[in-house]
C-alpha cells in the first residue's frame, strides 16, 4: 500500500540562487576557460540545491562542455571549503564509485574553483517515479558493495562523530514543537529513540549523506550518479538506501516495502530505522524552525516538508498515528 503523497509547493528543481557566470571576476573566469581549453561561450546555471556557489555547465567555442563550481573563501567561506572538501573527497573515492569525475581544480587566489565531467543527464522527475526509484536503489546497492570498507585515503568521520549534536536537537523542538499528529503525545519517546544513534550506524561503509533528488543524476548511458560529496561519514552500509526513501516516502511510495526487498535493507532491524528516523526528524524540524537565509529562499521548506515526511513515516512504524 502506497503512503499518502505529502503535498509541496517546493519548486524542485528551481531552488537554488547562485553566481553567475557575469559575476565571477574576471581572473577566476580566465582560469577557468585556460582549464577548459577553449573561451566560455555560454553558461547554465544549474536551478537544483540550496546554496549559492557557482555551479554552471559551461559551453565553450571548441563544443566541449564541463560542470565548474566555484565559491569566494572571502566572501563564502563556508562553500568554498565545502567545494574544497568535495574535490578531496572526489579524488580519494575508488574506480567505479557512482560519482561524476574529478578533473581539475584551482585553489588560489582566494577562489576555490572544481571541474568534474560533464554528463548527458537529468534528474528524477517530482513526484518519484517508480523506474527512478529502481534506478537510484541499484545504484545505492552497488556503492555500498564497493565502498565497504571505505578507503584509508579518505579519512573519514564516524557517523557517530559527525552527528554526536542531533540527539540535542530534539530538546530545541520541544521548546515550540510544530503541530503534527501525535507529536506531542511522544515527543519524548522520539527523543529517546534518537539517543540510540551510535549503536545502529556503526560501520566501515563510505555513507554520502547527502542522498536525494537534486543530488542524483540519471545519465543518459545509464549510469545512475551520485553529486556533492562534500561530507561524507564512515557508518553503516544502508543508511544512504534508507535516507533516500525519504522523497519517495513523502510523494506517496510505500518505501518499506521496497526497503523490505532492497538485499542492502532488507536484513536491517526495524528498531534501527526507527531510531535514524527519529535522529534525523528532529534534525529537521529543528532547522525549519529557524530564520530563512537570503542565499537560500527555499530552504527551511524544503527542511519543514522533509521533517514532516519524516514524523509521519515515523509515527505510522511505531503505532503513533
Amino acid at each position: 500500500m502506497s503512503a499518502v503523497r505529502l503535498p509541496t509547493t517546493i519548486p524542485h528543481g528551481r531552488t537554488a540562487r547562485r553566481l553567475e557566470w557575469p559575476h565571477l571576476p574576471p581572473h577566476v573566469r580566465a582560469v577557468i576557460e585556460q582549464r577548459c581549453g577553449s573561451p566560455v561561450t555560454s553558461a547554465e546555471s544549474q536551478g537544483a540545491g540550496f546554496t549559492p556557489g557557482f555551479a554552471s555547465v559551461l559551453t565553450c567555442e571548441d563544443g566541449s562542455r564541463h560542470f565548474v563550481k566555484a565559491a569566494s573563501l572571502k566572501a563564502q567561506r563556508m562553500f568554498a571549503e565545502a567545494y574544497r572538501e568535495e574535490a578531496a573527497k572526489l579524488a580519494a573515492l575508488p574506480e567505479g564509485t557512482p560519482a561524476p569525475r574529478l578533473l581539475w581544480t584551482h585553489d588560489a587566489d582566494d577562489w576555490m574553483v572544481l571541474a568534474t565531467e560533464y554528463v548527458d543527464a537529468t534528474q528524477p522527475q517530482r513526484p518519484w517515479r517508480a523506474a527512478d526509484l529502481e534506478r537510484c536503489l541499484e545504484m545505492t546497492a552497488a556503492a555500498a558493495e564497493l565502498l565497504t570498507p571505505a578507503p584509508a585515503g579518505l579519512e573519514l568521520p564516524t557517523f557517530a562523530e559527525e552527528y554526536a549534536d542531533w540527539p540535542a536537537l530534539w530538546d530545541r523542538v520541544r521548546l515550540s514543537p510544530p503541530d503534527l499528529p501525535g507529536l506531542a503525545e511522544h515527543l519524548d519517546e522520539a527523543a529517546e529513540l534518537a539517543t540510540r544513534f551510535p549503536e545502529v550506524t556503526a560501520g566501515a561503509t563510505v555513507v554520502h549523506m547527502d542522498i536525494r533528488d537534486d543530488n542524483v543524476l540519471l545519465v543518459s548511458d545509464g549510469r545512475t550518479l551520485l553529486c556533492d560529496w562534500n561530507f561524507p561519514v564512515a557508518g553503516a552500509a544502508w543508511l544512504d538506501t534508507a535516507l533516500l526513501m525519504i522523497g519517495p516516502r513523502g510523494d506517496g511510495h510505500d518505501v518499506d516495502a521496497l526497503l523490505a526487498a532492497s538485499p542492502v535493507t532488507r536484513g536491517v532491524p526495524a528498531e534501527s530505522l526507527d531510531v535514524v528516523l527519529a535522529l534525523v526528524t528532529g534534525y529537521f524540524l529543528f532547522s525549519a524552525a529557524q530564520p530563512v537565509p537570503p542565499t537560500s529562499p527555499h530552504v527551511r521548506d524544503a527542511q519543514r516538508w522533509q521533517g514532516e515526511v519524516c514524523w509521519a513515516w515515523l509515527a505510522e512504524r511505531r503505532g503513533w498515528a
